[in-house]
């Protein structure tokens, strides 16, 4: 049984999404893909909305104020935290990780294709910094796009998973928003392809 908490984003004050060059979406903190199997997250955190970043979320039901629109996808980069909203002013919330220092951004996009399992093939950008990277990889349990990805737009980001939970509640991405592949499990199962997603710092 989720656990239901009142928590306050405060307001949302948004720009046009910039269209951010990213030369390693996917990255891998410290490195080249490692050989990991994949495994399933709970996280540790426990306790209410402090307003600020306390760590990996455990997935859990809380109530929100504002008016979002169910299906939508609210970001919170600074607090480390997706919702995912249901309507009646209440939202699932994951732990997330997000973009090192340079790499996080704001704006709103909408979730354009969603894939199970999905291949990984790093840009020319990222090869030229990164010769020891494979050219591709196919999907599974030891690519770091983990057991599902929702991509925003046009941009080179994701919502995905990851072959790392450790790296969940981190600043340690190039843009993109990491969870542990439990959670992206649930949340690829609640989205639709062209659900709105609103980031905020």
């Amino acid at each position: 049984m989720l656990r239901v908490l009142t928590i306050s984003i405060g307001s949302i004050a948004l720009a046009q999404a910039a269209q951010a060059q990213v030369d390693d979406p996917d990255l891998l903190f410290g490195g080249s893909p490692v050989n990991k199997r994949y495994q399933f997250f709970s996280g540790g955190y426990s306790g209410g909305y402090s307003g600020g970043y306390s760590g990996a979320a455990t997935r859990t039901t809380v109530t929100i104020p504002g008016s979002y629109k169910p299906g939508s996808i609210f970001i919170n980069t600074s607090e480390r935290r997706l919702y995912f909203m249901l309507g009646n002013g209440q939202a699932v919330r994951y732990g997330i990780g997000v973009g090192r220092d340079g790499f996080r951004w704001s704006g709103v996009h909408r979730v354009t294709a969603k894939k199970e399992w999905p291949n990984w093939t790093p840009p020319a950008q990222m090869l030229r910094r990164r010769p020891d990277l494979p050219r591709h990889m196919k999907g599974g349990e030891d690519n770091p796009l983990g057991a599902r990805a929702l991509y925003l737009g046009s941009t080179l980001y994701r919502i995905h998973g990851s072959n790392e939970p450790e790296t969940i509640g981190q600043a340690v991405s190039s843009g993109c928003f990491r969870m542990t592949n439990a959670d992206v499990i649930d949340l690829y199962d609640r989205v639709q392809v062209g659900a709105t997603v609103i980031v905020k710092n």
